[in-house]
């Protein structure tokens, strides 16, 4: 299916966002552990899920389909995402020497499993660079003009895959504590003090397939 050749850098890129996975260690290092990470883990995934859906599905609702006249509109869609990323992208460059992890993460030790979900969809539906990435994806599922039932299996393979190293890291804890408590630990320190410019790069990769995906289609 040639639209999750399309998705798969997309995936990668939501999947490789620093400040969730930093998030969802804290939580597993928190008082609370099991349940505020099992609650943001599955608030990522719904959030992942929802905003790519929406996003979708307003392409189809506007007939951004590749195989009729409008597919022009979606190529400037596309072009238009992908410039977004890439100005997010120097935004964060210019930020890199910025290692001070955001105020709101004081408050995790003591979260519940209810604010830990809306947490999670929070920062993969509403977070800006997370929200430029699953809008991406919408806008190539809901432009493909694949089947419906083809467009389904596109944005569950897309939610799965950007939701894995959240997942990953809550169910691998789970399955073993002992043994990663201390790597996790020291991914996180890593995380943070990198946090602006892994995102930098990313988001200037993904810019650049966006950007790329758009122009050829004009």
């Amino acid at each position: 299916m040639v639209v999750l050749g399309d998705l798969l850098p997309l995936a990668v890129g939501v999947a490789i966002s620093p400040i969730p996975i930093v998030v969802a260690i804290l939580m597993i290092l928190s008082k609370n552990a099991s349940a505020a990470a099992g609650g943001f883990a599955t608030g990522w995934t719904a959030g992942i899920l929802l905003a790519t859906v929406v996003f979708a599905v307003l392409a189809a609702a506007v007939g951004l389909s590749a195989d009729s006249e409008p597919g022009t509109a979606a190529a400037w869609v596309k072009i238009v995402l992908g410039l977004l990323l890439l100005v997010v992208a120097l935004a964060q460059w210019h930020r890199r020497a910025d290692t001070a992890p955001p105020g709101w993460m004081r408050g995790i030790d003591s979260l519940s499993a209810g604010k830990a979900v809306l947490l999670g969809a929070g920062l993969a539906a509403v977070n800006p660079k997370n929200l430029l990435l699953c809008a991406s994806a919408g806008v190539a599922v809901g432009a493909s003009g694949t089947a419906v039932a083809a467009q389904i299996v596109a944005v569950v393979v897309f939610t799965v895959l950007a939701a894995a190293s959240v997942l990953g890291v809550v169910v691998g804890y789970t399955l073993a504590a002992d043994r990663l408590r201390g790597a996790l630990d020291r991914g996180r320190v890593w995380l943070e003090d990198y946090n602006h410019v892994v995102m930098a790069m990313m988001l200037l990769v993904m810019g650049a397939v966006v950007l790329g995906k758009g122009i050829g289609g004009l």
